[in-house]
């Protein structure tokens, strides 16, 4: 296998030649003992603590773990605070996979070939049970020797379970993955090492602030009513507004994917003519959700009502789960009794319904169209 990371890939696959075949060389004389970090900051000092990693690319949050890893949290911090991290770079990627950053080195560009071999050995390991999932961060080794961690560190942007027990996680990136996931995609050579320069501008440690409030979590039925949203497309303006006596956790959800921004960059991708009109599918989002918006896509219960599927009528997409809809909807653009009772109607077009018949107009195939019709932009407001 490649190695991509100085330290840390090679360890994902085993050598294949047999330990017994290998050439025997003297033994190497034993190295004196060197004296390893132990941070001078206790546990509560550290406790609730994330470190904001600012990128040529953006910013992502690191969620600190010292309960798990103590010294390498402390050190974490103490290198932040003294700038250590500052115009350093990612200087190793595995698209999909992870990055590595935090070498001293890497601000020499003239240095470029010993990217990945600065600032290490000055942590013993702290092993822990936190598993290599994506978004895990962790320390970086030499090959062979569990003491040898310090400033690098690598972001798992998915699951690297074959160094689950063997890497040191000392915390979890808990907003921004996305621009993690950026990073993993910048072109590389043949080691591995990133072909262009990704700089990390600046890492501030700060307290962790109170969670945010969910969008329209709190709002009453009353207060819902008082919302519409304009879906901005392609093809024109179409303005809806709630029934949320009716469905009041479909407008609920509704309301919080359109604010936080999800339905922008989808796609209208079915249209059945003398039916139904249907978009807000995640995945025909021109660009990935962020961490944010992710954390808002679930599933529904169904609210399904006694309001009769005509045109106009705004309902939710489902499977054959009742319990199945998530962020799709679509538009009726003629009576269809087949979905009453069976799906829940939450809102109707108010305004623009001459652009939805023209969406429905649009040349197919089977039911997908032809050509991309985008919903640009949801845009909530308050009557």
């Amino acid at each position: 296998m490649r190695s991509v990371a100085f330290g840390l890939i090679a360890c994902l696959a085993p050598s294949l030649v047999d330990a017994q075949t290998r050439p025997r060389r003297p033994a190497a004389p034993v190295a004196k003992p060197v004296a390893l970090f132990t941070t001078p900051l206790t546990l509560a000092d550290m406790k609730g603590k994330q470190a904001v990693v600012e990128t040529a690319r953006g910013t992502f949050v690191i969620q600190l773990l010292p309960e798990v890893a103590p010294n390498h949290v402390g050190y974490f911090i103490a290198q932040a605070r003294q700038g250590a991290y500052d115009k350093t770079t990612f200087h190793s990627a595995l698209r999909l996979g992870l990055i590595q950053g935090g070498d001293p080195l890497s601000r020499d560009p003239a240095k470029r070939a010993m990217y990945g071999t600065g600032g290490l050995g000055m942590l013993a390991q702290e092993f822990n049970r936190e598993p290599v999932t994506r978004a895990a961060v962790a320390a970086v080794l030499q090959p062979g020797k569990p003491d040898s961690a310090g400033s690098q560190f690598f972001v798992a942007v998915t699951d690297q379970v074959a160094l689950n027990g063997t890497a040191t996680v000392f915390g979890r990136v808990v907003e921004g993955l996305e621009v993690v996931q950026a990073i993993s995609e910048a072109p590389v050579d043949d080691q591995g090492k990133v072909t262009e320069r990704i700089e990390i501008l600046g890492v501030t440690i700060r307290d962790t602030p109170p969670p945010e409030p969910v969008p329209f979590s709190t709002e009453t039925v009353e207060e819902l009513a008082k919302y519409r949203a304009v879906l901005e497309t392609t093809e024109g303006a179409i303005t809806i507004t709630f029934d949320p006596v009716k469905a009041p956790e479909h407008v609920r959800n509704f309301l919080r994917l359109a604010s936080a921004g999800v339905y922008d960059g989808t796609s209208v991708h079915r249209i059945v003519k003398g039916f139904v009109i249907q978009t807000g599918m995640v995945s025909t989002r021109a660009r990935p959700l962020t961490q944010k918006q992710l954390s808002y896509v679930t599933t529904l219960q169904p609210e399904f009502n006694d309001t009769l599927h005509v045109a106009g009528i705004v309902s939710m997409a489902r499977t054959a789960d009742p319990a199945s809809a998530s962020t799709s909807f679509f538009i009726c653009t003629a009576p269809a009794p087949s979905l009453d009772n069976a799906y829940s109607v939450f809102g109707r077009v108010v305004s623009g319904m001459g652009v939805v018949l023209t969406i429905e107009a649009k040349q197919v195939s089977g039911d997908a169209p032809v050509e991309r019709i985008d919903l640009i932009r949801v845009r909530v407001e308050k009557q």
